[in-house]
């Protein structure tokens, strides 16, 4: 495992309207620069081209696939009186996401996301309107996971599948479907830029076996996957590296995103007694 290099960087998770920031054993940014072929005299299509439409296709077609097993979670907590609305004066709301993994209505997030929280609903398919009342079935946050279900019945669940993360490489396509800033069923597409990092989680507890991406991360999509080009979920979106907070206080996707591994996602499940 490489050693953490410094310490100074602070990690935004993305669990949405808090969006606090942790610690992060973090290593250092890196800028990647990609060499466009223009096209020659002979007036061929170009390499670049060629390129970004086969990324185009691919993105597309993952998005087709696993967009419907992908939901965002809505979590509220705190004190005091209801206000009509079903919430209290001044009690935390936190936006996520999270992924189908069971046709019985099981749903893995974030901790981070949902821990506290009086109340949780998850909006499928996209849409705000379409909710169910969702419960917390296991929480570990020293992994930051947390598992909820929701009642399946009248409802045609698509569950997500599990890589194995191992088979994930340095250069590997990567996307993420979330609900970043409440935008439900966002795309966004990069690479696997590392393997094998460290994060510390809300907890103070560090977990391994991390992924690094470049694909964009921002407040909202905390639970979501992080796909492999095959549609598998090779992990779950956590943390962002920020060196500066934005002007609302949460920090901006920076390139440097982090996702649980499917792995330590397989294993937890497997520990609560789900298997896939």
């Amino acid at each position: 495992m490489p050693r953490p290099l410094a310490r100074s960087i602070l990690a935004g998770v993305l669990g949405g309207a808090l969006a606090a920031l942790v610690l992060l054993i973090a290593h250092p940014f890196a800028s990647t620069t990609r060499r466009t072929v223009v096209a020659g005299a002979s007036g061929g299509r170009s390499y670049a081209s060629q390129t970004q439409m086969t990324e185009a296709t691919a993105g597309t077609r993952v998005y087709r696939s696993d967009a419907h097993g992908v939901v965002a979670i809505r979590a509220t907590g705190g004190e005091g009186q209801a206000s009509p609305g079903g919430e209290s004066p001044g009690a935390r709301v936190d936006s996520g996401s999270g992924i189908v993994v069971s046709r019985s209505g099981l749903i893995v997030t974030n901790d981070h996301v949902v821990q506290g929280a009086q109340s949780i609903t998850v909006s499928l398919d996209g849409e705000e309107g379409r909710t169910r009342k969702a419960t917390v079935v296991g929480e570990n946050p020293s992994l930051d996971l947390a598992v909820l279900r929701i009642d399946p019945a009248g409802l045609t669940l698509s569950p997500l599948t599990l890589a194995s993360s191992s088979s994930a490489q340095v250069g590997d396509a990567a996307y993420a479907i979330g609900n970043p800033f409440g935008l439900n069923w966002t795309l966004t597409t990069g690479i696997v830029s590392a393997l094998h990092r460290e994060i510390t989680a809300p907890n103070g507890a560090s977990i391994t076996d991390v992924i690094q991406t470049d694909a964009s991360l921002n407040p909202g999509n905390s639970g979501g996957p992080l796909i492999d080009a095959s549609g598998a979920v090779i992990g779950i979106n956590s943390q962002i590296a920020s060196a500066t907070a934005s002007v609302t206080g949460t920090a901006g996707s920076s390139g440097v995103g982090f996702a649980i591994s499917s792995a330590t996602v397989r294993s937890y499940l497997t520990r609560l007694g789900v298997h896939l």
